[in-house]
């Protein structure tokens, strides 16, 4: 049923709360997991009086790229430690965007990620990942709430 299935992570302990899920789910079915992380142009505010910003610097993004790169690896090897086929891939820009990309790419049967129930203002001020890819997406999908801590 599910081959290969599709992980977005962003570096967090909220997101990391969906590896129970497809570590089992990928055990039962031999399935493959893909591990995703998105890199986004962050705009720095020049502290101006005037409404301006920079793009971040070139060294800074490609640093951040090494760091998502360094975090994947770690959880690959404690996913292929248990058995389980892992690839990983990290991919610049918006997460919702990048998410959809690389399920229709590495034909995903399953996204899996962990939403992390933002409300109020945080929701208005960063979104939902997991609301924008629901909206958008044409494949199953397997969404979890992550709590805090």
């Amino acid at each position: 049923m599910y081959n290969t299935i599709l992980v977005p992570l962003d570096g967090s302990k909220r997101a990391e709360a969906i590896l129970s899920h497809v570590e089992e789910l990928a055990g039962k079915l031999g399935a493959k997991i893909i591990l995703l992380t998105c890199v986004e142009q962050k705009l720095v505010y020049t502290g101006d009086l005037e409404i301006s910003a920079v793009v971040q610097k070139d060294t800074d993004m490609t640093q951040q790229i090494k760091t998502a790169e360094s975090y994947l690896k770690e959880v690959e090897a404690k996913l292929e430690k248990k058995g389980i086929g892992v690839s990983t891939t990290v991919m610049q820009g918006p997460p919702v965007e990048a998410i959809i990309a690389v399920a229709g790419k590495e034909n995903a049967d399953l996204i899996a990620l962990a939403s992390h129930g933002r409300s109020g203002l945080g929701r208005v001020f960063y979104g939902s990942v997991a609301a924008g890819v629901l909206q958008r997406v044409d494949r199953p999908l397997l969404i979890i709430r992550a709590s805090a801590g």
